[in-house]
């Protein structure tokens, strides 16, 4: 059972494990970002954020602790230099590892490790806010006016449908008094045709009455 070995081995022995991370935990200081692999990064980050914490107490015995990870002397003072400033109300978390793909040849995953605000960083990161915020703003604008013009173009859509139904009303109502038209004329016609039926048998039986009273003398 492997009960209490932590950390990883990277097939190394324990002298040429402790030169690896002592010549990468002074270049990641000087340089403040560097390229490795992902289980180097991890295995890499812890020991960086202690000897930023030993910076960041300032005192000879925490000065001899951090000469143990560190081969420079110049990497030293700006642990206990600027760093220490840099990192005075930040309670731990002062690297930042980004994972970046895989390696060609071998197919091992890399990543960056960098330390958190950095120079360049936190002048560039509050445009970046300030873009977002000026964005969100735009954004919101042209909901807004992606609404109203919706609103509008439905009023304008329907208002050409109510002036196709009023004429559409008004045809039907022409069609309506035509029909009534055309059923007064038929009226009539039927009117003067029944009158002339009358008129014709009382005509007819006029003549018969005369011919039976000219035969009866």
């Amino acid at each position: 059972m492997r009960h209490l070995k932590a950390g990883r081995k990277f097939g190394r022995t324990s002298a040429h494990r402790k030169a690896l991370f002592r010549n990468m935990v002074t270049a990641l200081i000087d340089r403040e970002r560097i390229r490795t692999t992902l289980a180097k990064a991890k295995e890499l980050r812890g020991k960086v954020e202690k000897t930023i914490t030993l910076g960041k107490k300032g005192t000879l015995h925490a000065r001899r602790h951090a000469l143990k990870l560190v081969a420079d002397k110049s990497t030293l003072k700006k642990i206990f230099g600027p760093l220490a400033e840099r990192y005075a109300n930040r309670p731990g978390g002062y690297t930042r590892v980004i994972k970046l793909g895989h390696r060609l040849g071998d197919d091992a995953p890399m990543a960056f490790i960098e330390l958190v605000d950095r120079d360049g960083e936190s002048s560039a990161s509050t445009p970046v806010k300030e873009k977002k915020k000026v964005e969100g703003a735009a954004k919101k604008k042209s909901a807004n006016q992606k609404t109203q013009d919706t609103k509008k173009d439905k009023k304008t859509t329907k208002e050409p449908v109510t002036q196709k139904t009023g004429e559409k009303t008004d045809s039907g109502k022409k069609k309506i008094a035509q029909a009534t038209k055309k059923k007064t004329s038929g009226e009539k016609e039927k009117s003067t045709d029944s009158k002339k039926s009358t008129d014709s048998k009382k005509s007819t039986d006029s003549k018969k009455s005369t011919s039976k009273d000219s035969t009866k003398k």
